[in-house]
């Protein structure tokens, strides 16, 4: 597990350019305007950027790991990545003061592991055709609860290292767990997509069978998280918006239980903007139910159509946040949107993707956003992910921050 000197001093260097902008006077200013959102008293809407193409970025070499040791360069690429963003697009960026060691956790799995039958040869972005393993009713006994492992002489040789490398520099905290409690991504991948929607119509008892199997054996691992403490409670971002609020103070974070109950999820059901609002309910409700009361807070939703099923997503228990994505109607969807939830918009990425970087239509686009928010009383955030590409310019990039930051800027209250 030592690492080299010359990876100490890469790292240590990154670390104290880290620090620098993780303890600036910018950084704590937007941590509490995340935080005034958070809790529903907004002074401005919030902007993040994430699920970035990085390749596309590193015309510089700025991004290029120098890290050999394979757990550190982990970290190393983490604290590349974070310069990187407060340096070029910081949108409404906040950094962690600390260094963040992930645990060396082991995870079997529900069973099942993705069997793909094609998939296109090249881009970033590829289509998969996925094998239908869960074809028959037999087959849903396939799935079963993940076994969790923690090992303990592993974990100290990784403190020991980094205390050396970091030690003087940034203070380190141990990451955790974070669960994707969106259990129709993970059918999706085990099913595939046309079969999915066959079996909704065709054979609905064994669509049932599945996610009554599949939701008794995530309850049961988030059972097993809490009692090993292992769940991360002092992650602020979660699903690519950050958390900061007054129920999990900061000061607390750290020394609150690792359990589910004072963390957040996310979830969302992606498949089903193809499908009714009805069947959001029936297949979708009822255990996504179950499962939300474990948790302290639940973003919800990703790429799907929400505005026009928001009654039915309001029935589920803990949402703090939910999605209008591009396909959702976002004047519908803040006029149908209750005030206790945050509208966490995505901004279309495709605009960054085009032959030419249109701003005008980038401005028009973020204040249409706005507009909707505020005619109706909202807490509004807009994230900006899924960018598969900036045609090889990342200045589409920086230039698409900026234009936000002024929007929003113009749109803060008071």
């Amino acid at each position: 597990m030592k690492v080299t000197e010359n990876d100490k001093a890469v790292l240590r260097e990154l670390a104290e350019r880290y620090m620098e902008h993780a303890c600036s006077d910018k950084n704590n200013e937007r941590r509490e305007l995340w935080r005034a959102l958070n809790c529903m008293r907004m002074q401005k809407p919030m902007v993040a950027i994430d699920q970035i193409p990085w390749g596309e970025l590193n015309v510089d070499g700025s991004l290029t790991n120098r890290v050999e040791n394979s757990y550190f360069r982990g970290i190393e690429t983490e604290l590349l990545r974070a310069i990187y963003k407060f340096e070029h697009f910081q949108a409404d960026t906040v950094l962690d003061p600390c260094i963040v060691l992930p645990r060396a956790i082991s995870n079997s799995g529900f069973g099942l592991v993705t069997q793909r039958l094609a998939h296109s040869s090249s881009g970033a972005v590829q289509s998969h055709l996925f094998k239908d393993q869960l074809e028959e009713m037999e087959d849903v006994q396939k799935l079963h609860v993940p076994t969790l492992s923690v090992n303990a002489e592993e974990e100290a040789e990784i403190l020991a290292e980094a205390e050396r490398i970091f030690g003087g520099i940034a203070p380190l905290r141990w990451g955790g767990i974070n669960l994707h409690s969106g259990l129709w991504d993970s059918v999706t991948f085990w099913k595939g997509v046309e079969s999915c929607y066959i079996d909704l119509l065709d054979r609905p008892e064994l669509i049932h069978a599945i996610m009554e199997r599949y939701t008794d054996a995530f309850i049961a691992h988030i059972e097993d998280i809490n009692k090993l403490e292992l769940y991360d409670v002092a992650n602020n971002c979660c699903h690519c918006s950050y958390t900061f609020n007054d129920r999990v103070p900061d000061g607390e974070r750290l020394t609150r239980k690792g359990t589910t109950y004072n963390g957040w999820t996310f979830s969302m059901a992606q498949l089903f903007t193809s499908v009714s609002p009805e069947i959001n309910r029936e297949f979708e409700v009822p255990y996504m139910s179950r499962i939300f009361r474990y948790f302290d807070s639940v973003y919800y939703g990703c790429c799907e159509r929400l505005d026009d099923r928001i009654d039915i997503i309001e029935g589920m228990p803990n949402i703090r946040k939910i999605s209008c994505s591009p396909w959702s109607n976002r004047e519908h969807f803040a006029s149908v949107l209750p005030k206790k939830y945050i509208m966490s918009n995505k901004p279309t990425p495709a605009y960054l993707a085009e032959s030419s970087f249109d701003e005008e239509v980038v401005r028009k686009d973020i204040r249409r956003t706005l507009d909707a928010a505020k005619a109706n009383g909202l807490g509004v955030e807009l994230l900006l992910k899924d960018i598969s590409t900036v045609n090889n310019d990342p200045a589409r990039l920086w230039r698409w921050s900026e234009i936000a930051a002024e929007e929003t800027l113009n749109a803060a209250i008071g």
